[in-house]
């Protein structure tokens, strides 16, 4: 039975991986169409810089929290989520299912408080320093509309937990942004 699972899981993966590559082909060849070559460039500098990202994102040994961010667009959210990996390529695999789990219910929150109408965007950026030694951060960066912010506030207070370190927070009705830190010590 679990099998089958992988299977169909595997199969659904695929079918939104071609639907995202379906909707960047039209846009390359519609823009085609219309002579705007230079559009064209920018679409495919940006598939580019997307696969760049993603790679760097699978090197580090992350498999639960690469796969959720690089589906997390596919479900149904208030707002689109971006990533970038700066840094070093390290591998950060203990951290693996607590990154995970922590940015899971801390997108729950947003998706909950976020003014449903407004175009609303989180930018998660993970660097991963220049050296083994050097500490790793998450940068969570929310532009949009905060219906209450209370709640995010209440719940970063009481989510500061191994081996998740939250640095700085600020809340605005427009924006949040969180910088936590990685841990080892912690962990």
């Amino acid at each position: 039975m679990e099998n089958k699972q992988n299977e169909i899981d595997v199969v659904n993966i695929l079918s939104h991986s071609r639907h995202d590559w379906m909707n960047k082909l039209q846009l390359i060849k519609g823009n085609l169409s219309l002579q705007k070559y230079d559009r064209v460039q920018e679409i495919l500098e940006e598939i580019v810089i997307e696969a760049q990202q993603e790679s760097k994102l699978c090197n580090l040994q992350l498999p639960l929290f690469a796969s959720y961010l690089m589906t997390f667009n596919w479900s149904n959210h208030h707002f689109l989520l971006e990533y970038e990996v700066l840094g070093e390529t390290r591998n950060i695999s203990q951290y693996d299912k607590p990154i995970t789990q922590w940015s899971k219910e801390f997108l729950e929150i947003l998706d909950h408080i976020v003014d449903y109408s407004g175009e609303n965007r989180v930018c998660i950026t993970l660097h991963t320093g220049h050296t083994s030694g050097e500490t790793v951060r998450f940068f969570f960066d929310f532009e949009g509309i905060i219906k209450e912010k209370e709640q995010v506030t209440t719940w970063l207070q009481n989510n500061d937990h191994n081996p998740v370190c939250i640095e700085d927070i600020e809340i605005g009705t427009y924006q949040i942004t969180v910088t936590i830190s990685l841990d080892d010590t912690r962990i």
